[in-house]
Order: C-alpha cells, then structure tokens, then sequence
C-alpha cells in the first residue's frame, strides 16, 4: 500500500508526473488530441480503448468485397471509445450490410432513469423503427436489455445506395424516457469515409458519424466460435456527452449496447457486443428478445472520468493518490491503458490523463 507520509507521498507524485510528461514529450499525440473521423482506427487516434471483442461468426453474411462503400456483409468485430474534451469517440470495427440493415446503439448514461424493457411509445423516428422493437402486446412485450441496463438514449445507423447509386449512412437519435415519449430527429447522412458531418437533419449535439466498409477480415459465417481481433476499419462516430445527458466530470459509467438488425428492425441478427456465447444463432423477432436469456452481459461500461479515481464531484490530487494505492494492490481497475495488464505504463498514462481533468 502506498501508505507513507503526506509529503514523501507528494515528492513521489511529483516524481511520477515529471516522469510521465517526460516520457511522453515526444510523442506524437497527447491526451488531448481527439480522433480523425474517417471509419478507421490508426496510430493517428492516438489510441482508441478496447471494450469487447467479438467471439461468434456472422449470421448476416460475411463481407468479401473489401470496397469503402458498398458491402455484403453484416458483423460487429470489436467495439472501443476515447473521451476528450467532453466528447465521446467510439469504433465499432466491422461492416454494415449496404441493404439497409441496421445498426442500433443504446445508451444507458443516466442513473435511475429509461428502460429495460422497450416500450411502444417512444418517439415516431426513423419511420417509426424504435417502437418496432417496443412492446405491442402480451405475446409481443418488448425487447429486454440485460439486468442492469436501462436505456436512455439510441442512435441507429443504415446504410445503402439510394437513388442516385452512391453509397450513403443514415443517422437517427431518440430519448427514452422511463414513462415513455422523449424527443427524436433524424440526424442526417453523409457518403462512406466522410469526415463525419451529417447533413440534411435535425443534429443539435452535432453528433458525427462516418463508416469504411472496406474490412474484409475479422468473423466469418455462421455461429461458431470466431474473432473480431485485428480489424481496424469499419463505424466512427463522435457523440459530445450532453447528448447522452451526462458530463466528463460525472463519476457515472456509460453502459453500451450495440447490436444489428434488418433494415425493418424486425428481425435481430447473432451479432452484437458484448458478444452473444458461440452457438448462437439470429434472435429473430425484435419484440420478443430478451438479453437476459444468454449467458453474460451483452454491453459494455465506459468509465467516463477515470482519472476521478475516488469518485468525488473533483479531480484532484487525491486522485493521484488512490491510484496509486490501487495500482500498488494490483486493482484490474488500473489498467489504465487496457494493454498488457497492470504495469508502469498505466501510471504515466493515468497521469498525463490526470494533467487534462479526465
């Protein structure tokens, strides 16, 4: 335990801060340096954080085209985030069937607050795509999120060749609120490996969205075991937290679940992150899934300020020094990079991430 006195605690803090800004002087990203949005993950992301990978092949046909746009292929391979300045970037490696299947995101970022088990009267967006996953009678009740998880907020992405034949992604948003209701807009679209700008809707947060359908890798077809290790191209997206009602100073982790369905959201496909246990096969109607029935959880946590280590309302030197207590004890929570386990490497990047206020 770090348990020596307050002044030779702070001589070693600031030993460690020094250390760290030293090791890191040369480097060609800081903290602070957000993702380029273009539907791949690179050095130049200055590193996104692994969430889940995915461990069970595709039922939505394994895309082999290897084009940025147009795809025939649908799967989830792995799922990573960064937060900066109070923006959330999020990869979700893979592709997207360029048949309007889709990709539906779900939220839970509020405490106390949405709801586990859709209802039917959310907001009439994306023609009406959330309430056909919602309850509509005693043998349709709804889809259910795993124990624990309470939507409060969607985001659902398609896409295709509409018309004109050029490759173009939709983005839709929705509030759900626990009594039901809440506002939703169309977000807008924007061509593959765009910067991220959606044009043509209603996006107060200006949140950005982009896709490079171009993986040909990661899981194969079927519902035996597979990897999703390895692939780097594929969603990007930058949602600002206060679309998803919370803060970068909140202590309140962000649950994620993401999964892929038909383009009428009727249908649920195998593959979703966290990943479903091998074996699995489509879930199939919308309005009878029920995560609660396959083995773990299928989302994932974001700690959304992990330098506010003790969980106050501030970020301060205490911090440091519960890190460092844990990180003595070995805490998995210190794993600061999500590489390698519990080493030295997670102090420098604690500290540097400590410097910036999360």
């Amino acid at each position: 335990m770090f348990s020596a006195t307050p002044s030779v605690r702070s001589r070693f803090a600031t030993a460690l801060v020094f250390a760290a800004a030293a090791g890191f002087a040369h480097a060609q990203c800081t903290p602070t340096t957000p993702p380029i949005i273009n539907g791949s993950s690179n050095a130049s992301d200055c590193g996104y954080i692994l969430l889940s990978t995915q461990t069970l092949n595709t039922t939505f046909g394994d895309a082999s085209l290897g084009q940025t746009g147009f795809c025939n292929g649908s799967e989830l391979d792995s799922i990573s985030y960064r937060i900066v300045s109070g923006t959330l970037y999020l990869f979700i490696a893979g592709n997207l069937e360029s048949n309007f299947n889709r990709l539906h995101i779900f939220f839970d970022s509020i405490p106390d607050v949405g709801q586990n088990r859709l209802r039917g009267d959310n907001s009439n967006v994306d023609f009406n795509q959330l309430n056909r996953m919602g309850f509509l009678n005693s043998a349709l009740p709804g889809l259910r999120f795993d124990i624990g998880f309470d939507a409060d907020r969607w985001i659902a992405l398609n896409g295709g060749n509409p018309g004109s034949g050029n490759y173009t992604l939709f983005a839709n948003f929705a509030e759900l609120s626990t009594t039901g209701g809440g506002p939703g807009n169309f977000l807008g679209s924007t061509p593959q490996t765009s910067t991220g700008d959606l044009l043509g809707g209603t996006n107060p947060f200006n949140i950005k969205a982009t896709i490079n359908n171009a993986n040909t890798a990661g899981v194969t077809v079927g519902t035996g075991v597979g990897s999703g290790a390895g692939v780097s191209t594929g969603i990007e997206m930058a949602i600002p937290l206060a679309a998803l009602g919370t803060t970068a100073a909140s202590c309140t982790p962000i649950k994620i679940t993401a999964f892929i369905s038909s383009s009428d959201s009727a249908f649920i496909s195998n593959q979703s992150l966290a990943p479903l246990p091998a074996g699995f096969n489509n879930l199939a109607e919308a309005r009878t899934t029920d995560f609660t029935f396959p083995a773990g959880d299928q989302f994932v946590t974001i700690p959304v300020c992990p330098v506010n280590f003790d969980c106050n309302t501030i970020v301060d030197i205490n911090d440091v020094f519960a890190f460092l207590n844990a990180w003595f004890a070995s805490d998995p929570r210190t794993d600061f990079d999500a590489i390698n386990g519990v080493d030295i490497q997670d102090i420098f990047g604690f500290l540097n991430a400590w410097f910036v206020g999360c």
